[in-house]
């Protein structure tokens, strides 16, 4: 039998027709398969996360199949509970595929300690920038008779000295004791104790 009449013959055309169906068969049950194993469509919607404490977090997580994964505390926000959730990603309402992971970040016990600047000697014109870069607070100033103008000589906290090597949660205020410009035992129009709340009065050299 030549070559052209094996090709024209039922025999060959079964056999393709045959070669063909298994394919298509084949393909349809990968295609299934892919779609079962992929969730093919299916969803979950990420919940809102935000404010909630760690345990409610992965509660609600695992009730939509999502995988939780707790990322590096960020700054403490005041705003929120202690160790509550403040960051996630992806953000809440993103439809994601089943054990997608969810990044959340969580806030701090509290702000975070600093070291306390060198301040001595300084004036309260060159001071305040390094209290307002590391986070500090002015509290209130104390003047007292010394021939430094607005130089501070001391720096309280919550009553006790503190020095450069203290260190204290952002945030905190820190109180200063400067010279009035006088010399000690001199007269002079302020006394030698005054204490000045900054909350309602600014430096004369920083208005």
């Amino acid at each position: 039998m030549s070559i052209i009449k094996f090709l024209s013959s039922k025999t060959f055309l079964k056999q393709i027709g045959i070669a063909v169906g298994a394919i298509i068969v084949l393909t349809i049950i990968l295609m299934k398969w892919l779609n079962i194993s992929t969730n093919h469509g299916e969803f979950e919607t990420v919940p809102n996360l935000t404010g909630k404490s760690l345990s409610v977090a992965e509660m609600e997580l695992n009730t939509n199949n999502l995988v939780m994964q707790v990322l590096d505390s960020a700054n403490y926000n005041p705003d929120y509970p202690k160790f509550s959730v403040i960051e996630q990603d992806p953000a809440a309402g993103t439809k994601v595929k089943e054990d997608r992971k969810i990044y959340i970040t969580l806030n701090p016990s509290g702000y975070r300690k600093m070291l306390v600047p060198n301040l001595n000697e300084k004036t309260l014109r060159q001071a305040l920038p390094s209290l307002e870069a590391l986070g500090f607070q002015l509290g209130n100033k104390t003047y007292v008779d010394n021939i430094g103008k607005d130089v501070i000589l001391k720096m309280l906290h919550k009553g006790k000295e503190i020095h450069a090597d203290t260190k204290l949660p952002k945030m905190s205020k820190i109180d200063l004791v400067l010279g009035n410009g006088n010399r000690p035992g001199s007269s002079s129009e302020v006394d030698s104790l005054t204490t000045i709340d900054t909350e309602d009065t600014l430096p004369t050299d920083l208005e």
